[in-house]
């Protein structure tokens, strides 16, 4: 499930032509290191990352769309942080890649 959305999110992304190469390449290298950490999570703690997926799904499109303000961009990016508390022990590689995502979209936000 995560794995799929993404995916999906990463053909958004290569398709959005509002973002700079090198910005997009750091966020699609992002996305490859979660997929390769949520792929385990997904088989373990399936409504876990099923959250963490729609968040950031929601997260990437409050980020990019051009049209949502900087407040709502900083709530679910804020979501997308909050969708992977309690998993710092358990997989802390996750959450490094969460949080690092969670910046870039953040400051893309702004």
């Amino acid at each position: 499930m995560i794995e799929k959305t993404i995916s999906e999110i990463e053909e958004r992304l290569r398709g959005l032509g509002t973002l700079d190469a090198a910005r997009k390449q750091e966020l699609l290298g992002l996305l490859g290191k979660l997929k390769a950490e949520a792929g385990a999570l997904d088989r373990t703690h399936g409504q876990q990352a099923k959250t963490i997926a729609d968040s950031l799904s929601a997260s990437t499109q409050a980020a990019t769309s051009g049209e949502t303000s900087a407040e709502s961009v900083a709530n679910s990016v804020a979501g997308l942080r909050s969708s992977v508390e309690g998993f710092e022990q358990s997989h802390p590689k996750l959450v490094n890649v969460v949080n690092s995502l969670s910046n870039m979209l953040s400051n893309l936000g702004i």
